[in-house]
């Protein structure tokens, strides 16, 4: 991982649009501006995960009675267990989502700085090299042992944006039909292979993804995650792609917003169809294609809001807060991953519950407030970062 001085680099870069669809945002990214709601997004997302790092969403479940409002609200910041969704279970879609329309943005400004393609695709194979390193190290201590795993979102993403660049220059319709044929042959691997012991395609721990899980691992998770999640998730950072792609070439903002909307639409139609008709579930831990579907649909509709009301409207007060944390989202995603969770949080939830318990507040008020300067900890890292224009990319 290298770091940056310049103040406009972008976190994950990669290559670019053909030429005539180039000359017509030369003036929108030799400025050297960004989209502000993209920036929001990400930062958004990471703010998320920085508060889900600190334990502040388990606390909350578990200080809220069931069957009240509080309660469901909290529950909906955990995964859920199998067949349905929670909020939580569209973050994941939305960091990959967004890579890809951050590619769109990159890649386009590196077309229009002569770089070629050649140059660009070593780029690419090095950022997936670093990504999917960095997610193998996230999973490689397991309490006194190493282990070798590949369920880290990194890991996956290093899969989905080198299949995203790939297919860069293609149209955007030829993209989305790639990705709804990354989408058919998951269903074909998961109903069609019928391997002994894991031929049930939506029943966890015997279904295809388990045992591909067995050859690459020789283990299974537990909690139902698989490696090849990858295939049919790669069709988030392709409509993210899309997206940045409409973003940036089509002629006016009600076009732009129209056809990221319809598309939104169009995913949630289906993938909710899917569902509700018992051909496909939503379930998440195996990226079924209606879960694909419905997710990617909330990532294009949230895209499309956040753009409308931040870049067409200007509504960019109180932006900053979540536009540093993105600046960094791999290095603070990395940094509560392995020291937050594997050192940091124990040390200061010690010194808060030292500092607070003799006021006689409960545990779980101390433990909350320990979560919350934990976040706080992680934000102000990021915000140093930013004064200094430190930027981590791969």
């Amino acid at each position: 991982m290298s770091s940056s001085k310049n103040a406009n680099s972008n976190l994950l870069s990669g290559d670019t649009m053909k030429a005539s669809e180039t000359n017509s945002v030369v003036k929108i990214i030799g400025s050297g501006s960004r989209l502000s709601s993209l920036d929001f997004y990400r930062g958004l997302v990471m703010v998320f995960l920085m508060l889900e790092s600190t334990e502040l969403y388990g606390h909350l479940v578990k200080d809220t009675q069931p069957g009240t409002f509080f309660h469901s609200l909290a529950i909906q910041f955990t995964h859920y267990p199998w067949h349905g969704l929670h909020f939580w279970d569209l973050i994941q879609p939305a960091f990959m989502f967004i890579a890809g329309t951050a590619m769109a943005f990159s890649l386009t400004k590196q077309t229009a700085q002569g770089r070629s393609w050649n140059q660009q695709a070593k780029h690419a194979l090095k950022r997936s090299g670093w990504l999917f390193f960095w997610g193998v190290l996230d999973y490689a201590v397991r309490g006194d042992h190493l282990s070798f795993e590949l369920w880290d979102v990194l890991t996956q993403l290093s899969f989905t944006m080198l299949v995203a660049f790939l297919i860069f220059k293609w149209k955007p319709s030829y993209q989305i039909l790639f990705s709804i044929g990354l989408l058919i042959l998951t269903e074909c691997l998961y109903r069609l292979t019928h391997v002994p012991g894991f031929d049930q395609p939506f029943t966890d721990q015997h279904n295809f993804g388990n045992y591909i899980d067995l050859i690459l691992m020789n283990k299974i998770n537990p909690g139902g995650w698989v490696a090849i999640n990858c295939i049919p998730t790669a069709a988030h950072t392709i409509w993210g792609v899309v997206a940045g792609k409409w973003l940036l070439s089509l002629p006016d903002n009600k076009a732009k917003i129209r056809h990221i909307i319809i598309l939104g639409v169009l995913a949630l139609l289906i993938g909710y169809g899917l569902d509700i008709s018992g051909i496909t579930p939503i379930i998440k831990r195996i990226a079924t294609t209606s879960f694909t579907l419905v997710s990617g649909g909330y990532c294009l509709l949230a895209l499309a809001f956040f753009y409308f009301w931040i870049d067409v409207l200007n509504h960019k007060r109180w932006l900053h807060f979540f536009t540093i944390v993105g600046m960094n989202s791999i290095f603070i995603y990395l940094f509560f991953e392995i020291v937050v969770s594997r050192w940091l949080g124990e040390y200061i939830n010690t010194i808060v519950n030292g500092i607070i318990s003799p006021t006689g507040l409960s545990h779980s008020a101390i433990m909350i407030i320990a979560a919350l300067t934990i976040f706080v900890f992680e934000w102000c890292l990021c915000f140093w970062l930013y004064r200094k224009k430190i930027f981590f990319k791969v």
